[in-house]
């Protein structure tokens, strides 16, 4: 008998506990793969017979590093959706993607989150190139970690989980092109140097006028500066919008067109360790050779940077006395 009292309070209490009360299950899908639809919002995670699916507008996935210990946070909402499902057999992409999607297998169950938030950290991927120390950043990587998320099981109960990680998901980088040629210009008022393709340029902006000098320089013994923020501002622009063209530089006002699509400047110089210019000169016939090469030069925008390698051939100025 009195086992039998025993199971029943077991029972009950099994019972009152599942009566909208808020469940601890374990869930994880942060080492299987992120995928994503083409034709909508949707990023999601696939395991056996489970979806995760996470919905919310493309641009919060911003191609800038956030800021240590800032992840941007985006509120779960009827907008910004995390849905977690359950199907009848294997499911695969074309579960999620498809306007139509497969009818086998079929949705069993689903459970929709009511409330908590979204956290993104993002961070620059970067490749380097080992023979010339030139970093590239080809993408940016976006950690996504729910915090305090609910979920309506819609039997009326919940599941929370104070911490819930999604895992990576990775957006591409637009492509700098740095398809210079190795001859520079400069203007003959501002000084301004530059050097450029249809849709870029790499200018060098109020140069320590001792650095080009009509004087023979030794080979091992160039002229050297440092990048600043004032005097020998080295600048990266990206363009769009149009095609440039000799006559967009030197210009008191800057042309509107072509439009400036991303602008990277090069940091502080540091002697003997970073943002450091070097100009050799020769002469021949009269004409001077002024061969100006970057070294170790770090260039920055917003919270992303990266580096033109140890030693980059930015061009050769010819000049006249």
């Amino acid at each position: 008998m009195k086992r039998v009292v025993s199971l029943l309070i077991v029972l009950l209490a099994l019972n009152s506990c599942d009566d909208g009360d808020l469940i601890q299950e374990d869930i994880s899908f942060e080492d299987t793969k992120t995928l994503s639809c083409t034709t909508n919002n949707i990023i999601f995670k696939l395991k056996d017979k489970e979806s995760l699916l996470l919905e919310i507008p493309e641009s919060s996935f911003v191609n800038e590093p956030t800021p240590e210990g800032e992840p941007t946070i985006i509120a779960i909402n009827s907008t910004n959706r995390v849905v977690y499902r359950f199907y009848s057999g294997t499911v695969s992409q074309d579960n999620i993607c498809e306007t139509i999607p497969p009818a086998s297998p079929a949705v069993t169950d689903q459970w929709t989150a009511t409330d908590g938030e979204i956290q993104i950290t993002t961070t620059a991927v970067k490749t380097t190139n080992t023979s010339t120390g030139r970093t590239t950043i080809t993408g940016y990587n976006h950690n996504i970690v729910f915090k305090n998320i609910t979920f309506d099981k819609g039997d009326g109960t919940s599941f929370v989980k104070e911490t819930f990680p999604f895992g990576d998901y990775v957006t591409t980088a637009t492509t700098l092109p740095f398809g210079f040629d190795e001859v520079v210009e400069q203007c003959s008022t501002s000084k301004q140097i530059y050097n450029y393709t249809s849709s870029e340029a790499l200018t060098l902006d109020d140069i320590d006028p001792d650095l080009i000098k009509n004087e023979i320089t030794p080979l091992d013994a160039p002229r050297t500066g440092l990048t600043g923020t004032t005097v020998n501002k080295l600048v990266y622009r990206l363009y769009s919008n149009g095609v440039l063209t000799p006559s967009y530089f030197c210009n008191t006002t800057t042309p509107t067109l072509p439009t400036k699509s991303e602008e990277w400047i090069a940091d502080a110089g540091v002697a003997n360790v970073s943002g450091i210019i070097e100009v050799t000169t020769t002469s021949v016939l009269g004409t001077f050779i002024h061969k100006i090469v970057l070294k170790k030069v770090i260039l920055t925008s917003g919270n992303s940077n990266f580096t033109l390698g140890d030693s980059y051939i930015y061009g050769e100025l010819i000049t006249t006395n």
